[in-house]
């Protein structure tokens, strides 16, 4: 690991899907290690898309994405999973695998030419249900458990990669307020504790404004702005990447400050 280098590098990257139009155009990006930057936008403004470019599942079309100051293009799959992991939107679990054994398949890129799992794979594994509270399921199917248990067991699994770079796809969807927070300060947490490089997508701007160090705003594939949520999180700039009126307050001493009727509400 290059330590001058960002964790992540996006240079002028490009990437289309067939002959569907650009889907990311000329995205310049650095994530600085230690971050945890969440990328906002509207549906269909590349997010997922530029996600999977940075963690070297998708090849871009132009451009050039670095991983830990090595070209993701030139890291094998065995590489790029020891660097990075990955938790999908939804689990995508379809058999009925116990949850010790989901946080297990995070080990593969560790494992040895006959893929058996050590004493010491099996400790990583357990370090890692204990930090995200799912060892009390260990025993259990992960189709029996909630949607947030569920969240908490793929993100083990993600640690037990023990990678450098963390990288989630809508982390809180599907979820209700309750876990949504809790998962997102679980996060927040153990990109502290494990000095990890964290990457999120994510439709809540709310959570986005309390949780993140960055905030990464994608419209039509391109970063329409980017910095700190207070730069980001204004009505202008949001009117204009979502085209609808946004109301944004601030809360101070259990009251929003500078209350404001939308004027979408003022129409009704």
């Amino acid at each position: 690991m290059n330590s001058a280098s960002p964790a992540l590098r996006a240079r002028d990257v490009h990437f289309s899907y067939g002959g569907a139009g650009e889907a990311v155009s000329g995205i310049t990006l650095d994530i600085a290690h230690g971050e945890y930057v969440w990328i906002i936008g509207p549906n269909g403004s590349g997010k997922t898309t530029f996600l999977r470019l940075l963690s070297g599942v998708l090849g871009p079309c132009e451009g050039r994405v670095e991983i830990l100051g090595r070209d993701a293009a030139a890291m094998g799959a065995l590489e790029r999973a020891r660097a990075v992991a990955v938790v999908p939107q939804g689990s995508g679990v379809i058999f009925p695998f116990t949850v010790e054994e989901i946080v297990l398949m995070g080990r593969f890129p560790h494992l040895g030419p006959y893929g058996f799992e050590s004493a010491a794979d099996i400790a990583v594994a357990r370090e890692a249900m204990r930090v995200t509270q799912t060892a009390r399921f260990a025993d259990r199917a992960i189709q029996d458990l909630s949607g947030g248990e569920r969240q908490r067991v793929i993100i083990a699994r993600a640690l037990a990669q023990e990678a450098d770079i963390l990288l989630l796809d809508e982390p809180t969807a599907f979820l209700d307020i309750k876990h949504q927070v809790e998962i997102t300060a679980l996060v927040r947490n153990l990109k502290t504790e494990k000095n990890l490089t964290v990457v999120a997508t994510s439709h809540d701007l709310n959570l986005a404004s309390a949780f993140s160090d960055r905030l990464v705003l994608l419209k039509d594939g391109r970063v329409f702005a980017a910095g700190g949520p207070d730069e980001v999180l204004r009505e202008d700039v949001l009117s204009q990447a979502y085209d609808t009126d946004v109301y944004v307050g601030e809360w101070e001493e259990g009251r929003f400050v500078t209350p404001r009727i939308p004027e979408y509400r003022k129409s009704k």
